[in-house]
């Protein structure tokens, strides 16, 4: 597998032939205007890649790659921000260094030298960040530390249903080396293929499925992290009320407090049933109320995401009025019928018609399957039209259900009066990808024309728009997709004062040098060879 360096996932499955063809006309349905010529990477030979600054001591030399093609890969995450400069050729901000540990005491080490070096060092899982959370943007040396060799199932307690995991083990290969004891971590994120278990826990991930146990800190039983001031390992137990969780600490905390080596996470053994359907809305706040209702019912659905007319016909080919729900139940213990019998009945109360119901291996597609055909392939279609100078990017967040029709109404008018004014026009969408008693997490699409060699400031002014808008209105600057460096002015301003000064204490503590990814949740501590 060819890993892109300049945008997401695999060269091979890049969006090429019949798919392209078919991606191009629908948009161009909606934009007949707008010019589509393709800009295709450059080659990274063709890049002035700047020769490392630094050396590292003989006893690290071997886990270090100097490699353009790898600190190319390693300077940026995969937002639509990054890949558009990528297609520029803008390679400011790389790494001196991709080092690749192999054991925890590799990491132990690795810290101490760029501690006493003041180098600053940014961990790296997948390398899916979509927040700048993973992009040396500062001065100063830094090395991209990826832990991908730490990458095992260290260990699996069946009576307890948890393992031990290693940080650095991709989505695809934790499953498969869980399978053999029949368990999952069900943790399903739209980067699983290319994002790792510590990156998860660092960012605080929500993975695929839209109740209950979906974000890894409900998953998380201890934590094994490595920090400059030592190791901090937190106990097994499942639950515990000694004073604040030590977990809760180094959950979410992107790399700047330590870097997690390990963790015992909480595992759930494999679905044996599973029926999906999709309910179709004439009335969009019908759909709306039919969710609230589902979401405060005691049923946690697997899958309760409500897509509006727009992305429903964007993204599944259904034309309605008021969108489109699609549900799904799944146990490794019982039948699930009832459950979903429970949910159709209320959409149905609420105006929702009941598509036909599949359970897991009926042959066939539906509006449902073809959704999430469609979701795995949305990454690749957005490089395919930022190439040819297309916006398209999304953001999310998170409400109460009292505040939703008011918040959703603002951010709708803020990003439409950005695009009118910035790209003369554009398309919005928004699906909820997560849904709980209290309040929806709605997830908004941008499809604008954009002009070559403009693109990313025009979204970058876009962005800022309804960054406000849901910062205003009650919202979370991010509800899983973390806050990184491109967050950060609205995530300062969601935050309480103290707790920002508690987060500054710690990080004080754990690296007093300041050298964990700065400029992340913080600012940076500032040094002669950092500032």
């Amino acid at each position: 597998m060819t890993r892109s360096w300049w945008g997401w996932g695999r060269e091979d499955a890049q969006v090429v032939g019949a798919e392209l063809d078919s991606l191009l006309d629908r948009v161009r349905q909606m934009l007949p205007d707008h010019d589509f010529t393709d800009h295709p990477p450059p080659a990274p030979s063709s890049l002035s890649v700047p020769a490392p600054r630094v050396s590292p001591p003989s006893a690290l030399a071997g886990l270090c790659s100097a490699d353009t093609v790898d600190r190319l890969a390693h300077a940026r995450g995969k937002a639509f921000r990054d890949v558009v400069r990528n297609l520029h050729g803008d390679i400011r901000h790389l790494p001196d260094l991709v080092v690749r540990p192999a054991t925890e005491q590799d990491v132990v080490d690795v810290l101490e030298w760029c501690s006493g070096a003041g180098i600053a060092v940014v961990p790296y899982g997948g390398g899916s960040s979509v927040v700048g959370g993973v992009e040396p943007r500062f001065d100063g040396p830094a090395i991209s530390l990826d832990l991908e060799r730490l990458d095992r199932v260290l260990e699996v307690d069946r009576a307890s249903r948890a393992g031990r995991i290693q940080g650095g083990v991709l989505g695809p290969s934790l499953e498969d080396q869980l399978r053999p004891y029949d368990l999952t971590l069900r943790h399903f994120p739209q980067s699983f293929e290319f994002s790792t278990l510590g990156g998860w826990l660092a960012t605080r991930a929500g993975g695929h499925y839209a109740t209950l146990y979906t974000h890894i800190d409900d998953l998380t039983e201890s934590m094994r992290v490595v920090t400059p001031s030592g190791i901090s390992e937190s106990r097994r137990l499942p639950g515990s009320g000694a004073g604040p969780s030590p977990d809760r600490l180094f959950l979410g905390s992107e790399g700047t407090l330590g870097v997690i080596t390990e963790a015992w996470v909480r595992l759930q053994d494999r679905p044996r049933w599973q029926v999906t359907t999709s309910v179709t809305f004439d009335d969009y706040e019908e759909a709306v109320a039919a969710v609230r209702t589902i979401a405060q019912a005691g049923l946690y659905p697997t899958n309760c995401r409500l897509l509006d007319a727009g992305e429903a016909l964007l993204s599944a080919g259904v034309a309605t009025t008021g969108g489109m729900l699609i549900l799904a139940f799944e146990s490794a213990d019982h039948p699930v019928e009832p459950w979903l019998a429970r949910a159709t009945e209320i959409a149905a109360d609420l105006g929702g018609m009941i598509g036909a119901a599949r359970a897991r291996g009926d042959e066939g597609s539906d509006s449902a399957g073809a959704w999430k055909s469609n979701f795995l392939r949305m990454p690749y279609q957005r490089d395919a039209l930022a190439r040819r100078s297309m916006i398209v990017e999304t953001f999310e967040t998170a409400c109460t259900w009292d505040r939703f029709a008011g918040f959703d109404a603002a951010v709708r008018a803020a990003a439409q009066t950005a695009l009118d004014d910035i790209c003369g026009g554009g398309v919005i969408t928004c699906r909820f990808t997560h849904v709980y008693p209290d309040g929806p997490a709605p997830y908004y699409g941008i499809y604008a024309p954009g002009r070559w060699g403009s693109t990313l400031a025009q979204w970058d002014e876009i962005k800022a728009a309804v960054s406000e808008a849901i910062i205003d209105n009650g919202g979370t600057i991010t509800h899983h997709h973390a806050v990184g460096r491109d967050h950060r002015p609205w995530y300062d301003r969601q935050r309480p004062d103290p707790f920002a000064s508690a987060l500054a204490a710690a990080k004080q503590a754990l690296d007093s040098a300041g050298i964990l990814n700065p400029g992340v949740l913080i600012d940076p501590v500032s040094s002669p060879r950092n500032p």
